[in-house]
């Protein structure tokens, strides 16, 4: 039997998604130490987890380099590549937003809009189906000074609380998309791994079925 590559993206999702992988009876115990290797392997189960920057989670997965990824519904929607998105696993909630500072609203004039973000691909298709006309300014970092300094008018963002805005004197204007982790899988290992696969969705439901009745019973 093969193994199974898993690409996690690194940080909260990655340590997230190897929990949820660990109470699936997949555990890596190597994973678990304070190392900066990036393969890690577990021979018994044949499960290898590869740690990646998020925005590279997609292309190891659509090229095959990995047969699943753990990454956030936010990196899907910019990446834009090809794979198969098998379920929402529940964790890493948080949402696009428009933000800008108190006061400003968006009119709905066929002014152009000034809109800086990380996420050009998603800002894009947004406002295309708005119909509004905007100078897109893509920044890597910080994009909460954009409008604080005049570069732009608002800003593209996730947020999870708020509390970043809020201390750069910015507001949400408007809700975009809510987003969380996605499991996503290779097209090619869907087929040729499909038992493994199906298996491991089959543990992620009765997983997230249990988080749910002991919610309830708390």
């Amino acid at each position: 039997m093969e193994y199974l590559n898993i690409a996690l993206a690194k940080g909260r999702l990655a340590q997230k998604g190897y929990k949820l992988f660990k109470e699936m009876g997949f555990e890596c115990e190597e994973i678990e130490k304070n190392t900066r290797k990036l393969i890690f392997v577990n021979e018994e189960k044949l499960i290898r987890y590869i740690l990646v920057k998020a925005s590279d989670v997609p292309a190891y997965v659509e090229r095959g380099a990995a047969d699943l990824g753990v990454v956030g519904k936010d990196t899907i929607m910019e990446e834009e590549k090809e794979f198969y998105e098998l379920c929402d696993l529940g964790f890493g909630k948080c949402k696009f937003v428009i933000a800008g500072p108190p006061g400003y609203e968006m009119n709905t004039s066929y002014e152009t809009l000034r809109v800086a973000t990380k996420y050009p691909n998603v800002a894009k298709k947004y406002f295309l189906k708005k119909g509004k006309q905007i100078d897109l300014i893509k920044l890597n970092g910080s994009v909460e000074l954009a409008p604080l300094v005049g570069l732009a008018d608002v800003i593209v963002d996730i947020v999870e609380t708020g509390r970043t805005l809020k201390e750069n004197g910015l507001k949400v204007i408007e809700d975009m998309y809510h987003i969380s982790a996605r499991l996503i899988a290779n097209k090619v290992s869907f087929k040729m791994k499909n038992n493994r696969i199906k298996e491991i969705m089959k543990k992620v439901r009765l997983i997230q079925e249990v988080n749910k009745r002991n919610d309830k019973d708390n």
